[in-house]
């Protein structure tokens, strides 16, 4: 007789033709023991082991509302019937689940195969000092023998200092700068039309996009400031999203204002600066909103900036001519079918091939997600084309799917996301203006 952990382990010899005289030793053995000890006698040591492991950014102590990643795992050499996981209070965290559970097959080192259970939580400290996790519990119902039991696996506590803020400037504990604690932070900013063409009385909207990885959307800055002599400003409403990945929450809030121009003269609107903790290189780093122009009546399209040459007089005869005869080949075929021309602004294509060039994918993915909402018909086209919904799918996989994919070609989704897609309308019937002069009357 073996005992280990309070339990009791009975092993019986083995007798050739002697399977049932065993399995029935077995069972008493179980009865007996149901009696006697606890539920989880007949488990050998390391059959079902939990772990919990830490993730630190940068192996360093993280500082408050930094996120730290909890990797749980189980590994059980038993048949799973059922299971609960009892998570511990977590009193001086807040946290989030990454995902479902996974359950998996892993091969030991002395060659079994076992079960291995995966879950990974996202946990932000309040605030600094010494802290313990307690252990996690994994209530398994297990199948011993043909017998089902109720067994507990518990984590070992886990012990994680939280530092305090000791730099001069910034911090999680002062009001000014916000404290944004991140692995990476992306800026997009998009204006319809763009800003150098409205004039006064004109309106433009703005949109920026400010995305975070490490972070829930409740930890995201409040709305900046933008204020400046000579423009009118119209705060719109701010949206804020969480999106779960598997290496952890990102956060997105999405910023907008109007801006009418009050005066004639070009008035240029600084750029804007957004402090943040660089928690893998844990260094202070910014994020811009980038410097424009308000207002000076440039156009749009940068072909319509080239200036016209005058024209000769025997070429407006020319054109005059041939107009007249264009017009009356369009009475007696009917006129064109109208079309309109769907675009980017210019503001957006710039910023597409500035991040294609780069090679970021996720400031290229951002720049795309205020066009969805503000161009829904260019988005319905996009979606409707297959070269460009395939891209697009393929983008969002690859920075939010569940298992890495192949990034498409950034420089040649720019490019054709920036040219223009031309919609033709319903061809209208033929005039019948001179039916009355030749002789024809209109069919009834």
């Amino acid at each position: 007789m073996v005992s280990f952990n309070g339990a009791m382990r009975v092993c019986l010899p083995a007798r050739k033709g002697g399977r049932d005289h065993g399995r029935r030793g077995v069972l008493l053995l179980g009865a007996f023991l149901l009696l006697a000890g606890p539920a989880h006698a007949e488990i050998s040591p390391g059959d079902l082991t939990l772990t919990v492991t830490p993730e630190l950014n940068g192996n360093a102590a993280p500082f408050s509302r930094e996120m730290v990643l909890l990797h749980i795992r189980g590994v059980y050499r038993q048949a799973i019937l059922l299971e609960e996981v009892v998570q511990p209070s977590l009193a001086n965290f807040s946290w989030t689940q990454l995902g479902r559970d996974t359950w998996s097959k892993t091969r030991l080192p002395d060659g079994q195969v076992a079960v291995a259970f995966d879950r990974t939580i996202a946990i932000f400290p309040h605030h600094p000092g010494d802290f313990t996790i307690e252990p996690f519990i994994h209530r398994l119902t297990i199948n011993d023998g043909g017998t089902r039991k109720v067994v507990d696996v518990p984590s070992a506590p886990v012990s994680l200092p939280v530092a305090t803020w000791t730099k001069e400037i910034g911090g999680p504990d002062v009001k000014e700068p916000w404290w944004l604690p991140a692995r990476d932070v992306t800026i997009t900013d998009s204006w319809n039309p763009d800003p150098e063409t409205v004039k006064i009385g004109e309106t433009t909207r703005r949109i920026v996009t400010l995305e975070a990885q490490g972070l829930v959307a409740e930890g995201l800055p409040p709305r900046p400031v933008m204020r400046t002599r000579g423009i009118l400003t119209f705060a719109g409403p701010v949206t804020r999203e969480t999106i779960i990945t598997p290496t952890g929450p990102v956060a997105r809030a999405t910023y907008q204002w109007d801006v009418r121009p009050a005066v004639t003269e070009i008035v240029p609107l600084e750029a804007i600066t957004i402090p943040w903790f660089d928690t893998v290189s844990r260094t202070l780093r910014e994020a811009e909103i980038p410097a424009r122009q308000i207002g000076g009546g440039l156009p749009d399209r940068d072909e319509d900036a080239k200036p016209v040459a005058p024209a000769s007089p025997m070429v407006v005869a020319a054109a005059a001519v041939g107009a007249f005869g264009f017009g009356l080949a369009l009475i007696g075929f009917g006129g064109p079918r109208r079309s309109r021309r769907l675009r980017l602004d210019r503001a957006t294509r710039r910023d597409l091939a500035r991040h294609a060039e780069a090679g970021d994918a996720r400031a290229f993915r951002a720049v795309l997600g205020p066009v969805f909402d503000r161009d829904p018909e260019l988005a319905r086209v996009w979606r409707s084309t297959p070269v460009i919904a395939e891209a697009l799918t393929a983008l969002d996989a690859s920075l939010y799917g569940r298992t890495e994919g192949p990034t498409p070609d950034l420089a040649l989704l720019a490019g054709t996301l920036s040219k223009p897609i031309k919609i033709d309308g319903p061809s209208a019937a033929p005039p019948a203006r001179l039916a009355d002069l030749d002789g024809r009357a209109p069919q009834r």
